[in-house]
């Protein structure tokens, strides 16, 4: 049996480069040591982060004192994965492998591994695709689309938005691009007393057939094409998918928008009839709507999705 390359220090790239071919070869032993030097990056991410969040730097400090610190840091974390580390380590290399626990396809080395993990996490989890509809709930109820871009609001909605698009014959891109112009993205959406979000997607209304939550704010509202600030309350959900499904049933519920549900084949006819039935009181609202629908950030993030 051979010896496995050892990065013994953190300069070492010579070693490094061949603990990696030799973990694309499945050499006996490499993966472990793959899965040691991937918990010793995270250790030597969480050194500096935790490096970040003191007060400030001492007065004796200069920039070859902080160089020299930065790294003793890595080398202190690369000497603690070797000695027995976080126990990230065994976790990481059963997905590495192909045995019990691992991931369903062999991964080869630090790269496949960190590949397969970001299309995991860049995808999100459809319904269909969860055990049950409480396992596909929980991740949506803790979401806080403020914190989303452009391409991660439509990743994290796509799954609610093709389930809403499919009761009502309508393009799930174009569901997005109505609760993008109504939150901005996400970043405006209305918010409750205590700071949480309402998950109101599409700035529903609470009126006097709605006995759910609602949130009280200031809106503006087109009066004869000039607009008026007024306060109205709003439904709040608990979780966004919740808000696509009350938008379904808004609609089905209320005569008004027959005309609109009968042209879902056209989303530019949708909103201008959805505008028409006066579910906004912006004169521009179906334009605007088709702006965000046909603008490069919906065209992006649809591409990250491979739509």
């Amino acid at each position: 049996m051979g010896a496995v390359a050892n990065t013994a220090v953190y300069t070492d790239f010579s070693a490094l480069t061949e603990l990696k071919a030799r973990a694309s070869n499945n050499a006996e032993g490499s993966l472990s040591e793959v899965a040691r030097q991937f918990e010793s990056l995270f250790m030597g991410q969480m050194l500096k982060s935790m490096r970040q969040a003191s007060l400030g730097e001492g007065i004796l400090d200069s920039d070859q004192s902080l160089f020299y610190r930065d790294m003793f840091d890595q080398q202190l974390a690369l000497h603690l994965s070797e000695s027995g580390g976080m126990g990230l380590a065994a976790a990481i290399e059963r997905q590495l492998g192909s045995g019990e626990g691992g991931s369903t396809g062999k991964v080869k080395g630090m790269s496949d591994y960190l590949r397969q993990r970001t299309l995991l996490i860049e995808r999100p989890l459809a319904p269909s695709e969860s055990t049950s509809s409480n396992e596909a709930i929980a991740p949506d109820a803790a979401a806080n689309p403020a914190d989303w871009n452009p391409q991660e609001f439509v990743q994290q909605l796509w799954p609610w938005a093709l389930e809403a698009a499919k009761q009502l014959g309508l393009r799930p891109q174009a569901l997005l691009a109505q609760s993008a112009l109504e939150t901005g993205w996400g970043q405006h959406m209305l918010r409750q007393n205590d700071g949480s979000p309402s998950y109101n997607l599409f700035n529903i209304k609470a009126d006097k057939r709605w006995d759910g939550d609602r949130v009280a704010v200031s809106s503006l509202e087109y009066e004869g094409g000039v607009a008026v600030k007024k306060r109205d309350h709003f439904r709040a959900y608990d979780s966004l998918r919740d808000s696509f499904h009350d938008y379904v049933a808004f609609l089905k519920d209320n005569p008004r928008y027959r005309e609109a549900l009968e042209s879902v084949a056209n989303p530019g006819r949708y909103f201008s009839a959805l505008q028409q039935a006066g579910y906004a009181t912006d004169p521009r609202y179906a334009e605007k709507i088709q702006a965000v629908l046909e603008g490069p950030e919906m065209q992006r993030a649809l591409a990250g999705l491979g739509i």
